[in-house]
């Protein structure tokens, strides 16, 4: 059993800066499907963000996902990470591809972030 973990903003969730047409953020079904995969694997499933453990536990509600909620941290336990950023936060670390990237997120982030 392997411990993968997820970020939320532009990996989990489309910031609604990105969406078009959207004023709010929505779900990235598409990751949300590779997670439950995992998840159907047996592997021990984690979500957490820059954003801190509140708001990862608040998307991971939202989005109705069973997991743990961690600190993001580089960690020895994650064996696979998620991220729309190239981080080094696991033994396997893949980036995943941003919607509409050519959008700044300078705005949002700095939103987030307070």
């Amino acid at each position: 059993m392997a411990t993968i973990a997820f970020d939320v903003d532009d990996t989990l969730i489309i910031p609604a800066i990105a969406s078009t047409g959207f004023d709010s953020d929505i779900p990235n079904y598409e990751t949300i499907d590779l997670f439950h995969w995992y998840e159907r694997q047996g592997h021990r499933m984690i979500v957490w963000s820059g954003g801190g453990v509140d708001y990862a536990k608040r998307w991971a509600d939202k989005l109705g996902l069973k997991c743990e909620i961690w600190p993001k941290e580089k960690n020895k336990d994650v064996d696979i990470a998620y991220d729309d950023c190239d981080v080094d936060l696991a033994k396997v670390n893949i980036k995943v591809g941003r919607i509409n990237n050519s959008i700044s997120r300078k705005e949002w982030n700095e939103h987030n972030s307070a």
